[in-house]
């Protein structure tokens, strides 16, 4: 019989190739500036800036239990005079967003603003429970609170104050009402 070859790791170490140190990914190096994929993940870019101003947890009892999903109401606006509020309703956060977007777009009204980005005299709205005056002023910026302010901004005005006449804290219908009240200026 023949007996087994013994190799030491010396001896082991002579017959291996020697190792090379791993490249390291240089990710400038290897990007092309020219690529065509969008840079953002595939979406294109939405030519409305939005708002989410609440998103809920809603329940429905069934004979299994609770279903759950998710309302959320939005605001969208270009910043050049238009705005609009909806409400979406899914299983799903994004879907729900999805679902809102899509109902602001429906809803939204366009607004002539003058010169100096105000609008032209002081204006009231009621919406459900919710009533809004928005007032104009003059070198004042934005002097609005609740989710009037989101509206405000949303839709591009710079000098305006605002009152929320109501005791309501539902932010849906004081948006909806800010958006009334903008919708009868014109």
């Amino acid at each position: 019989m023949e007996e087994p070859q013994v190799i030491t790791t010396e001896e082991q170490n002579e017959t291996q190739a020697p190792v090379q140190p791993a490249k390291s990914f240089d990710r400038k190096k290897n990007f092309k500036k020219n690529s065509r994929r969008p840079r953002s993940g595939g979406r294109v870019r939405s030519e409305f800036d939005q708002k989410i101003i609440g998103i809920r947890r809603v329940t429905r009892v069934v004979k299994g239990g609770r279903r759950f999903s998710f309302s959320v109401s939005i605001v969208i606006g270009d910043k050049k005079g238009r705005v609009g509020v909806g409400m979406g309703k899914a299983m799903d956060t994004a879907l729900a967003i999805e679902k809102a977007v899509r109902d602001a777009r429906k809803n939204m009204i366009e607004l002539k603003m003058n010169k100096e980005l105000s609008i032209p005299h002081s204006v009231r709205a009621k919406y459900n429970a919710s009533i809004v005056e928005i007032r104009p002023a003059p070198g004042r910026g934005i002097v609005v609170g609740s989710s009037v302010r989101d509206v405000v901004e949303l839709v591009g005005i710079k000098d305006v104050s605002s009152k929320l006449l109501s005791r309501s804290k539902n932010k849906t219908n004081n948006a909806r009402a800010a958006v009334k009240a903008l919708a009868s200026l014109n």
